[in-house]
């Protein structure tokens, strides 16, 4: 039977180490009118197991594949490249849309990671209202989610 994914939210996993920059994007997410399933893993051993269903994470109603994979480059354990090189090996997620979004500006990391097959590579931005319209684009890009009234809140630069 063929699951109806116009019917099921749309899943974005999040490889952050950090907890702010995670809170961040998650506020960005709702201050966009966006509306997902928003999920977290700290490092790149942790994506690697969410999406493999190895280590809890087995129960694909509660940990469902993504639509959409927010990649940070530098993170504990294992980190971001090395994820890459996983996916783009992997049959089954080789085509899974995969965002790089790192504090990195780098020419080589931009360029390694769009070897390893990353869709996009963004800097992290400074200003709130720049990480919305960041994740306004990749709504548009990746998850075309339909957007509700966005937020006014008093994150946004001025």
């Amino acid at each position: 039977m063929l699951l109806d994914r116009m019917n099921v939210p749309k899943t974005v996993l999040v490889a952050e180490d950090d907890a702010s920059d995670a809170f961040l994007l998650q506020r960005a997410f709702e201050t966009a009118g966006l509306s997902c399933s928003l999920l977290r893993v700290t490092d790149g051993q942790e994506a690697l197991d969410y999406l493999s269903g190895a280590k809890g994470y087995s129960d694909r109603q509660k940990y469902p594949l993504p639509d959409l994979l927010l990649l940070d480059l530098k993170m504990p354990r294992m980190g971001g490249f090395e994820v890459l090189h996983w996916l783009q090996r992997s049959r089954e997620f080789s085509l899974l849309p995969t965002v790089v979004l790192s504090s990195s500006g780098l020419d080589e990391d931009r360029a390694k990671a769009h070897k390893l097959g990353s869709r996009a590579y963004y800097v992290k931005p400074t200003a709130f209202s720049d990480l919305v319209s960041l994740v306004l684009e990749m709504n548009a890009k990746w998850l075309g989610l339909p957007t509700t009234e966005p937020l006014e809140t008093g994150l946004a630069g001025r």
